[in-house]
Protein backbone atom coordinates (compact mmCIF):
# COMPACT_ATOMS: atom_id res chain seq x y z
CA UNK A 1 0.00 0.00 0.00
CA UNK A 2 1.31 3.46 -1.08
CA UNK A 3 1.57 5.83 1.95
CA UNK A 4 0.03 9.58 0.80
CA UNK A 5 1.95 12.15 1.10
CA UNK A 6 0.94 15.94 1.96
CA UNK A 7 2.47 18.30 -0.52
CA UNK A 8 4.89 20.67 1.69
CA UNK A 9 2.32 23.55 1.01
CA UNK A 10 -0.36 21.82 3.14
CA UNK A 11 2.09 20.76 5.60
CA UNK A 12 2.15 23.22 8.79
CA UNK A 13 5.74 21.58 9.82
CA UNK A 14 6.96 22.82 6.50
CA UNK A 15 5.58 25.91 6.92
CA UNK A 16 7.92 29.31 7.13
CA UNK A 17 7.83 31.09 10.60
CA UNK A 18 5.00 33.35 11.17
CA UNK A 19 6.76 37.24 11.68
CA UNK A 20 5.64 39.88 14.37
CA UNK A 21 3.74 42.22 12.99
CA UNK A 22 5.28 45.63 13.52
CA UNK A 23 4.51 48.04 15.84
CA UNK A 24 2.43 51.34 14.39
CA UNK A 25 4.96 53.39 16.46
CA UNK A 26 7.88 51.16 14.51
CA UNK A 27 6.52 52.71 11.11
CA UNK A 28 9.11 55.57 9.23
CA UNK A 29 5.29 57.03 8.31
CA UNK A 30 3.90 57.11 12.19
CA UNK A 31 2.91 60.86 12.87
CA UNK A 32 2.23 62.24 16.37
CA UNK A 33 -1.01 64.35 17.61
CA UNK A 34 -1.30 65.48 21.29
CA UNK A 35 -4.70 65.51 22.14
CA UNK A 36 -6.25 69.21 22.79
CA UNK A 37 -9.99 70.57 24.51
CA UNK A 38 -13.16 69.72 22.31
CA UNK A 39 -10.84 66.91 20.30
CA UNK A 40 -12.65 63.29 19.02
CA UNK A 41 -11.06 60.54 17.07
CA UNK A 42 -13.11 61.38 14.53
CA UNK A 43 -12.69 65.25 14.11
CA UNK A 44 -8.35 63.95 14.81
CA UNK A 45 -8.99 61.40 11.69
CA UNK A 46 -11.19 64.20 9.55
CA UNK A 47 -7.79 66.92 9.80
CA UNK A 48 -5.37 64.03 9.13
CA UNK A 49 -7.20 62.24 6.46
CA UNK A 50 -10.19 64.01 5.14
CA UNK A 51 -12.39 61.24 6.61
CA UNK A 52 -13.56 61.60 9.79
CA UNK A 53 -14.88 57.86 9.60
CA UNK A 54 -11.65 56.48 9.56
CA UNK A 55 -11.21 57.15 13.13
CA UNK A 56 -11.20 53.32 14.07
CA UNK A 57 -7.44 53.45 12.32
CA UNK A 58 -6.18 55.91 14.88
CA UNK A 59 -8.43 54.29 17.57
CA UNK A 60 -6.08 50.84 16.33
CA UNK A 61 -2.78 52.58 16.43
CA UNK A 62 -3.19 53.77 19.95
CA UNK A 63 -4.68 50.88 21.98
CA UNK A 64 -1.75 50.55 24.44
CA UNK A 65 -3.09 53.86 25.51
CA UNK A 66 -6.90 53.83 24.40
CA UNK A 67 -9.89 51.36 25.45
CA UNK A 68 -12.52 52.87 24.27
CA UNK A 69 -12.42 55.26 21.31
CA UNK A 70 -15.02 57.96 23.18
CA UNK A 71 -12.42 58.46 25.95
CA UNK A 72 -9.30 60.19 25.13
CA UNK A 73 -7.57 62.88 27.46
CA UNK A 74 -6.22 65.81 26.91
CA UNK A 75 -2.92 65.54 26.29
CA UNK A 76 -2.33 62.25 25.16
CA UNK A 77 0.02 61.82 22.09
CA UNK A 78 -1.94 59.83 19.44
CA UNK A 79 0.20 57.80 16.72
CA UNK A 80 -1.77 58.99 13.39
CA UNK A 81 -0.44 56.05 11.20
Amino acid sequence: MEEKKTPAWGNPESAPPQQEPTAPADSTYTQWYEVKSGDTLWKIAKEAYGDGSLYPEIFKANQDILSDPDKIKVGQKLRIP
